[in-house]
């Protein structure tokens, strides 16, 4: 199982994962890759990875285009599913892997993948999953239905490679073959309206990924249904509800699950084979780490993987010792940064910051971990607003280096709330564009709904809320997110009624 993790829950374990002695780092246009793997297997994932990630786009005919790169996913991975739980905080032993949605800095954590054969593994085939989740919201930041995010990631998470650098998509998945032969049918009603199967869910195991996915399966491929996939997605935008949508694009729903029934029954099933010549990939670059970052990357990957304050202070000694050790090391001194963060060192995280910026200037992860400090710093300043200014000037410089980095302009707004503030245009704009670079994070989502509410914007906010509120991922903020939902979805409706007709 491959579970998604929101970046604000979820303790970390810090028993230590062993120390790689040969850390190999892949960088590709949409992901950036850490691993003790071969040189080889490295660059054959990554480029397994961009292949996936370009059928996706010639699918769905989207512009091959390179993200910004602190926009990439980065992964983790790590020698075993045994260290993987251990980062996870998690003792199932059936987990393979997690992943974090957070601007400026996703992340997948998984065991090493073996690229010798077509056949993709377990961990793989989530991590694809995952993967299409991420796609689909970067390339179209609207509400789905439970059911259609599900089958989505479903079809395009059993792909397949093949040696001529082919792409195959839509295949079925043996997991799923057991969950419709064995477990509890979801009634198509409950399986096509999310809230209702969220609220009616049995507690027995059910089938509604394996439905999902047969489902959008046979939508895709079925010639008696085509065009009805669009016609359903016209009618979801237009505002029908996800049961009239359906009902108007599929007709009656009984004969709906007969007819998926039915296709469940064929022998064979249509998929995509994606020949290379139709697929863009770009450069795939490979370097070995040296041995102050090789040193320092099992601190960074806990750092990242999110610590308390009891677990940022155990693991700050094992950082400050090899901090030491390679003073110089831009690397080694950011990730030194954020381990004194952390810990609430906020002058020592400078000082790393600038040892780190020093070394390299355009280091972003040592100047973000500077902004943060000075942020934190301000409240407490003798000049409270040129203490603040500081905070704002260091995430100007951040978007100096990096145009398209969500982050500083996140920082930018909050800086301003913090400070006791109202944001001024500029900022308030900058948040929004944080949301288009990174439609996935679920707290900037957050931000950007609630400034729509104070501005009086309630049908945006509405908006904005939906891919939250109707997340495939569950949690206390996606439940707020839908509580606000209905605030503004009637404060939207009071404007409509309040607005004189025109003569």
């Amino acid at each position: 199982m491959f579970r998604s993790f929101s970046f604000f829950c979820c303790a970390l374990l810090l028993s230590a994962f062993p120390a790689k002695a040969a850390w190999q780092e892949a960088s590709s246009d949409h992901f950036l890759i850490y691993s003790d793997q071969k040189e080889s297997d490295v660059r054959d994932f990554a480029e397994r990875l961009e292949r996936y990630h370009d059928a996706m786009r010639f699918l769905f005919n989207r512009p091959a285009e390179k993200t910004s790169p602190s926009n990439r996913v980065t992964i983790y991975a790590l020698s075993s599913a045994r260290d993987v739980r251990e980062l996870a905080g998690e003792n199932n032993k059936y987990l393979q892997g997690f992943y974090v949605p957070r601007a400026g800095g996703s992340f997948a954590i998984i065991p090493e993948v073996r690229t010798g054969r077509h056949e993709i593994s377990q961990s793989e085939a989530v991590l694809l999953h995952e993967y299409a989740h991420h796609f689909l919201l970067s390339a179209s930041a609207r509400a789905y239905p439970l059911w259609f995010a599900e089958g989505y990631a479903e079809f395009f998470g059993t792909a397949k490679f093949g040696s001529d650098g082919s792409v195959g998509l839509g295949l079925s998945s043996k997991n799923r073959a057991y969950e419709l032969a064995l477990a509890q049918d979801v009634p198509i009603e409950l399986l096509l309206d999310t809230q209702a199967y969220q609220a009616n869910k049995s507690r027995r195991y059910d089938s509604f990924y394996g439905q999902s996915w047969a489902l959008y399966h046979m939508l895709h491929f079925s010639a008696e249904r085509k065009g009805q996939m669009d016609g359903y997605l016209l009618a979801l935008a237009k505002g029908k509800t996800e049961i009239d949508a359906a009902t108007e694009a599929f007709g009656d729903l009984s004969q709906l699950d007969r007819d998926l029934a039915s296709y469940l029954k064929q022998r064979k099933i249509t998929t995509y084979n994606i020949p290379p010549k139709y697929l863009k990939t770009g450069p795939i670059n490979i370097r070995r780490l040296n041995a102050a970052e090789a040193e320092m990357i099992p601190i960074l990957i806990r750092s990242k993987r999110g610590v308390d304050e009891e677990q940022a202070a155990a693991l700050l000694p094992e950082a400050r010792e090899v901090g030491a050790k390679y003073p110089g090391d831009p690397f080694v001194q950011s990730a030194l940064a954020e381990a004194e963060y952390d810990a609430g060192n906020d002058k020592e995280a400078i000082a790393a910051a600038d040892r780190a910026i020093a070394a390299d200037p355009n280091r972003i992860n040592a100047h973000i971990q500077k902004g943060y400090a000075l942020a934190r710093m301000a409240p407490d300043a003798e000049d409270f607003d040129a203490a603040w200014q500081a905070a704002r000037s260091q995430f100007v410089k951040v978007n100096r280096i990096e145009n398209d980095n969500p982050i500083p302009l996140m920082q930018f707004y909050l800086s301003y709330r913090q400070q006791g503030l109202s944001p001024p245009a500029i900022a308030v704009q900058g948040l929004q564009r944080a949301l288009e670079l990174a439609p996935y994070d679920p707290q900037l989502r957050w931000m950007n709904a609630n400034q729509y509410m104070t501005d009086g914007k309630f049908a945006w906010a509405a908006a904005t809320l939906g891919p939250l509120a109707y997340s495939p991922h569950r949690s206390s903020l996606s439940e707020a997110a839908q509580e606000l939902m209905k605030e503004a979805e009637a404060k939207a409706a009071q404007a409509v009624e309040a607005k004189p007709s025109a003569d």
